[in-house]
């Protein structure tokens, strides 16, 4: 099941960078990890971010989740954070995020 839910990002580094403005207004560079199809249960996507230049295999990094639907254009929407009662959008990303690290050696 959540095979079908990952999609990793491409090789090309620069298309895996997210500019975020954080609550003082200061920009904040983020790097996708990777992004979760969640249309079929949830009617949105789901993108986990890591600070950029942070490192992976680190116990103490980050990782930032949000939704994103696309809009009606087919462009990708803007980002909103997951409801902290959302148990079940949740427990998927959860289940996806395992996965992902499991097979790439890093849980």
């Amino acid at each position: 099941m959540a095979d079908e839910h990952v999609h990793e990002p491409n090789e090309n580094e620069a298309d895996n960078l997210i500019t975020l403005i954080d609550d003082e207004g200061n920009e904040v560079l983020f790097e996708v990890l990777l992004t979760i199809n969640g249309q079929e249960e949830f009617g949105k996507n789901y993108v986990l971010m890591i600070p950029a230049g942070a490192d992976e295999g680190d116990d103490e990094v980050e990782i930032s989740v949000y939704s994103f639907t696309e809009n009606e254009d087919g462009t990708e929407g803007g980002l909103e954070p997951v409801p902290e009662g959302a148990e079940d959008e949740w427990a998927m990303i959860e289940d996806v995020f395992n996965q992902y690290t499991q097979e790439h050696g890093e849980n």
